[in-house]
């Protein structure tokens, strides 16, 4: 048997839950093909796959394999993909999930909006929708069924905590998340109307305090429909990347905590990263086709499950020093498991093959140098109380 062959076979006992949403074993064995093909690859692009698709044969054969698979209308992504989400977070009864909300343009044609669960300083993608559109900005009836959709595979005792951009500051969104039993953290625009309780109405901006401060204002209402009561916390906050203005609404009161939450955002930018420039390459994958960009969104999201699976066991078994030079660990969890699985396919080693990811605080936290974990997140010398 070839080391591929046995990535494959572990990538089928990898997503042995949702084997039963595949009509035909040979779509499935397909499917485990291309995740064997985006992590040894790191290309987004089938034609790079084929190298590592074990078969007799030829390469055009398998080509025209993955082109099909990835234009099959009879493949629903998200449909699947939510089986493997809901047994992710069987073990999460009781805890606190913070999911961010973001979006990331390819080519100015599509956007992708997702929905991922902040976990060890990384996200790992809950739910994606893509749309047609050369902005960034997109309406909530375009990602309201896939929220939804999560919501229905959390466990009913979890606290989910929604974090998101300014480009999500709309009331139709807050509305929605009171519906699905969520709570929210998300940044509003600068030039937001905001009523006091004293009555007075004011822009975001002109309440903003001096450079290091903040403020938190309990009791506010939006815009002239005076949605509410809401609690705002603003602040103007000193960042490694220089000073930024944050502006937090959230249905629940706040204070410091409240912008430490809303940090938490960041680690959906890193899940993109991972998807762009720093692993998988999305942007370089040539479709042109909505639905065939979210089934390889589908491909990727279970790779960097599996990834982060494999990181997180090989750096619980004591095995990270193998892959990884820092003497802390320095690398992203889906790193580990990506450098994990390069080493175990040359050298013959073991290789993860179960979902992993337990509601536990991260066992190793990151440090790529300590200069950088000395560094905070973000400063903010006072906060007021009004």
């Amino acid at each position: 048997m070839t080391n591929h062959n046995t990535l494959f076979y572990n990538i089928m006992k990898f997503i042995r839950d949702i084997h039963s949403s595949f009509h035909d074993l040979r779509i499935l064995q397909t499917f485990a093909w291309a995740i064997v093909g985006v992590i040894e690859s790191k290309k987004p692009h089938f034609s790079h796959w084929l190298p590592f698709r074990v078969g007799q044969a030829k390469a055009a054969s398998k080509e025209r394999q993955f082109s099909r698979w990835l234009h099959n209308e009879k493949i629903r992504p998200m449909l699947i993909y939510l089986q493997l989400v809901k047994c992710m977070l069987t073990d999460w009864e009781g805890q606190t999930l913070y999911l961010a909300l973001d979006t990331s343009q390819l080519w100015k044609r599509f956007v992708i909006v997702r929905l991922a669960l902040v976990y060890g300083g990384r996200a790992i993608p809950l739910g994606w929708v893509v749309c047609a559109s050369g902005s960034a900005t997109v309406g909530v009836a375009c990602y309201q069924r896939m929220l939804a959709q999560v919501a229905a595979q959390i466990p009913p005792s979890c606290k989910v905590i929604l974090l998101a951009d300014r480009g999500f500051g709309h009331i139709d969104l807050m509305r929605h998340c009171t519906h699905l039993g969520w709570h929210f953290r998300i940044r509003l625009k600068s030039d937001t109307w905001i009523f006091l309780p004293t009555g007075q109405r004011k822009q975001v901006k002109t309440l903003m305090p001096p450079l290091g401060k903040g403020s938190c204002y309990a009791y506010v209402w939006l815009t002239q429909q005076k949605y509410g009561p809401l609690h705002l916390a603003i602040a103007h906050v000193i960042t490694p990347n220089g000073a930024e203005k944050w502006a937090i609404i959230s249905d629940e009161p706040v204070g410091r905590h409240t912008f430490d939450e809303y940090g938490l955002r960041f680690d959906i930018e890193e899940n993109f990263l991972d998807d762009k420039s720093a692993g998988f390459n999305l942007e370089d994958s040539k479709l042109e086709d909505s639905m065939a960009i979210s089934r390889l969104c589908f491909i990727l999201a279970v790779a960097t499950m599996y990834l982060v699976s494999t990181g997180l066991a090989v750096d619980t078994s004591g095995l990270r020093p193998v892959v990884d030079t820092h003497w802390r660990r320095g690398l992203s969890y889906l790193q580990i498991g990506w450098r994990w699985c390069k080493h175990a396919v040359a050298q013959r080693k073991w290789l993860h093959y179960y979902l992993w990811l337990p509601p536990l605080p991260d066992p190793d936290p990151v440090i790529a140098s300590w200069k950088q974990f000395y560094r905070p997140r973000f400063e903010l010398r006072s906060l007021e109380m009004l």
